[in-house]
């Protein structure tokens, strides 16, 4: 019998809704691996075992109609406001925060039925300045850094903690950990997923997300928490027939070590051995100058949105965040339109540019997680794909240096959503 905190996240809201399952039984076995594994992965911020507990009790016990995340274990990235939960968004600014309302997307998770056992660690307001959260597929006694800024999301999930686990990305917060910790991410189009309640970083850019441990998991948990069936279902579909799929180096090609490299390369040739079509990719001249855009934008926005902050705690900020802020306001109003206006067009010229591809295949990371945990990986793979606001699948391929793992990133036309989780699906069953 299949152990049930190895069950996909749909059989476990249908077996749970059926009563096949305890709810409280899965809520224990994950506690349990919690509580063996967190104290080297610091994946939590804070836990609630005693509430998760309650919540599973009364889902067993409830004769009410459950929902399509019954008894779920979700880990809450703890940028995400929650009313049962402080909510300190990785800044000693908001110790003990208690938020009187959960942000949108918690509410609607736990109108779905999904247990959270806690909130997950974030880097400070979702940027580059480190959390406590260790790499849990990093070699004993080394430290590589399980990326950011969803650090805990990833590494929770990476351990076995729970499930599936909500992240945002504003340049390469779910792509990059999912990488480093060697789960599947998923970060929606743009806009599909709602942001009330999520602390502000840069509103043109962030974007919830999901971690999983598989393609499936992550598809069926959006699909739900966006009232899409269709989504649900995208990894649920039979082999897709023709395909055309396109490699797409970006201009960062030169950065991708071997590792990074070869994982593309297992990508393309597993792919063509089942005859898809393989074609090279390349960006429009529209889209030249996305990265320094993303980087303008995100550093114009931040400044804007912490000015409360900075004129009632500025000392609590990290000196990294601090510095961050100066590189935003010293971008001005002139460049920053610029960067919006390049944004604009180049996501008209990519649209038609992709039209003729079901998905492109990308790096996702430099190469493995780096070691040390004083820094948190670059973004440079993730930064542009943020800004067209497009869909994209971090998809494990295999593993690299040290054995930590690597993969690409599956991504396409903006709403094409359905059609980038199924490609990567087809892809992870070929692996």
């Amino acid at each position: 019998m299949t152990h049930p905190i190895n069950l996909s996240v749909r059989d476990t809201a249908l077996q749970i809704s059926s009563g096949r399952l305890s709810a409280e039984a899965l809520m224990l076995s994950c506690l349990a691996t919690l509580a063996e594994r967190d104290p080297d992965v610091r994946a939590w911020q804070h836990l609630a075992a005693q509430a998760a507990l309650g919540t599973a009790r009364l889902l067993d016990t409830s004769n009410q109609p459950k929902g399509g995340l019954a008894g779920v274990p979700l880990g809450i990235k703890d940028l995400m406001d929650t009313a049962d939960m402080p909510t300190e968004y990785g800044s000693p600014i908001y110790a003990g925060h208690r938020p009187k309302l959960d942000a949108a997307v918690v509410a609607k998770a736990r109108s779905l039925g999904a247990v959270f056992p806690g909130k997950t660690v974030t880097t400070e307001f979702a940027t580059f300045h480190p959390g406590k959260t260790r790499n849990p597929r990093s070699p004993a006694g080394a430290n590589h850094t399980p990326g950011g800024s969803s650090s805990g999301s990833a590494a929770a999930v990476a351990a076995g903690m729970v499930p599936v686990a909500l992240g945002t990305q504003t340049a390469g917060s779910i792509v990059r950990p999912a990488a480093y910790c060697g789960v599947v991410g998923y970060k929606p189009t743009h806009g599909l997923l709602p942001l009330a309640g999520i602390k502000p970083l840069s509103p043109s850019l962030d974007t919830v997300g999901v971690f999983a441990r598989t393609v499936d998991d992550a598809a069926y948990t959006a699909g739900a928490l966006m009232s899409d069936p269709a989504l649900m279902e995208a990894a649920q579909q039979p082999a897709i027939g023709s395909l055309k799929v396109g490699v797409c180096r970006t201009p960062h090609w030169q950065r991708a070590d071997e590792d990074t490299r070869a994982a593309v390369q297992v990508a393309v040739q597993t792919l063509q051995k089942q005859g898809v079509q393989v074609h090279e990719f390349e960006l429009p001249t529209a889209c030249e100058g996305l990265t320094q855009a993303q980087i303008d934008i995100m550093a114009f926005e931040a400044a804007a949105a912490f000015e409360a902050e900075a004129q009632s705690n500025p000392s609590g900020f990290s000196p990294a965040f601090a510095r961050f802020l100066q590189a935003g306001q010293a971008v001005g109003a002139v460049r920053f339109r610029a960067a919006l206006a390049l944004a604009e067009e180049a996501r008209t010229a990519f649209q038609c540019a992709v039209a003729g591809f079901d998905a492109l295949i990308a790096p996702s990371t430099e190469g493995v997680a780096p070691v040390g945990l004083e820094a948190t990986g670059d973004p440079i793979f993730c930064r542009m794909w943020t800004l067209l606001g497009t869909p994209c699948v971090h998809l494990p391929t295999g593993l690299g240096a040290y054995n930590l793992p690597v993969g690409v990133t599956v991504t396409g036309a903006r709403y094409a959503d359905i059609r980038v989780l199924a490609v990567a699906h087809h892809l992870e069953n070929l692996l």
